[in-house]
């Protein structure tokens, strides 16, 4: 398995490719992120898009970007979606995981559903904690929305 990283005035060469993929990962932000706006921020911003291959065939793509923080730097793995994930997600984090690292990035994170546990169980991965998402409410502020 090979992995490499696309260099934004190439995105559009294998985005046909990968679109499957990261629309499925659009899907689980719950409206957030449609896959059009994940090319956005590929195309337009800091984003960068990952993707492991064998052969001629793309397997994955994995979409990250750099989170800095008042006193560490993160690579944030913000998406990530192919298929027969045994066999590129091993290779794709040890990439990343370097990527992180010779960018003087304290590690590599990402905000995933629980499933990822067991994905990354053997790679030292650490819970921190959780995302919560509770509907807004109207405080009585004078403001409607809808």
């Amino acid at each position: 398995m090979q992995v490499a990283m696309i260099p934004n005035d190439h995105v559009d060469i294998v985005w046909d490719s990968v679109k499957d993929y990261l629309e499925g990962a659009a899907q689980y932000t719950y409206g957030r992120y449609t896959v059009e706006d994940i090319y956005d921020c590929i195309k337009e911003y800091d984003y960068i898009l990952w993707i492991a291959f064998d052969k001629d065939k793309i397997k994955a793509a994995v979409v990250t970007n750099f989170t800095h923080y008042p006193r560490k730097k993160y690579l944030n793995m913000v998406f990530c979606g192919g298929e027969e994930i045994n066999t590129w997600i091993k290779p794709i984090i040890k990439m990343l995981q370097c990527w992180a690292f010779d960018n003087k990035c304290d590690g590599l994170e990402a905000t995933a559903r629980l499933g990822w546990a067991k994905v990354f169980k053997n790679d030292g991965y650490k819970p921190l904690w959780q995302t919560f998402q509770l509907p807004a409410a109207d405080a009585g502020l004078g403001v409607r929305h809808g």
